[in-house]
C-alpha cells in the first residue's frame, strides 16, 4: 500500500529483489555477481540469486508437459496454453512444442487401427 492506503502493482525486480532472491540466497543458490569479481566486506565474493522468475516460469513449463513417468503432469498442449496464459495455442507450441513427448509407436497404432476397420 501507498501512504494514501491504496494498493500498488508490484516491480518484478522488486518481487525478485524481496522475496524471489532473497529466498534463494538464503538457501545457497547463489552464482557470483557478474565478472567483475566484487568482494563484500568480508572479502568473500559477493552472490545473486541463481534464477530469475522467467526460468521458473519455463521450469514451470516444463513440468506441465513432461510425462507423469518422469514426474511431469503429462499435459495435452491446450492446457499448458490455458496455465501459461499464451493468447495462442502457436505461441505455447513455438516456445515448448520442441518438450512435449513424440509417440514413434504410431506405426503400430496405425497398423491396429487399419487391421480393425478393414477385418
Amino acid at each position: 500500500m501507498d501512504d494514501d492506503g491504496e494498493d500498488q502493482v508490484e516491480g518484478i525486480a522488486n518481487i525478485h529483489r524481496r522475496c524471489v532472491g532473497r529466498t534463494q540466497i538464503d538457501a545457497g543458490v547463489t552464482v557470483e555477481t557478474g565478472e567483475t569479481g566484487e568482494k563484500d566486506r568480508k572479502g568473500a565474493p559477493k552472490l545473486e540469486a541463481k534464477y530469475s522468475l522467467h526460468k521458473f516460469r519455463h521450469f514451470y513449463a516444463s513440468w506441465l508437459i513432461n510425462r507423469k513417468e518422469d514426474g511431469g503432469l503429462g499435459l495435452p498442449p491446450k492446457m499448458v496454453q490455458e496455465r501459461l496464459g499464451h493468447s495462442s495455442i502457436n505461441i505455447t507450441m513455438d516456445l515448448y512444442g520442441h518438450l512435449f513427448p513424440v509417440d514413434l509407436n504410431h506405426h503400430a497404432e496405425l497398423a491396429a487401427a487399419e487391421a480393425a476397420l478393414f477385418a
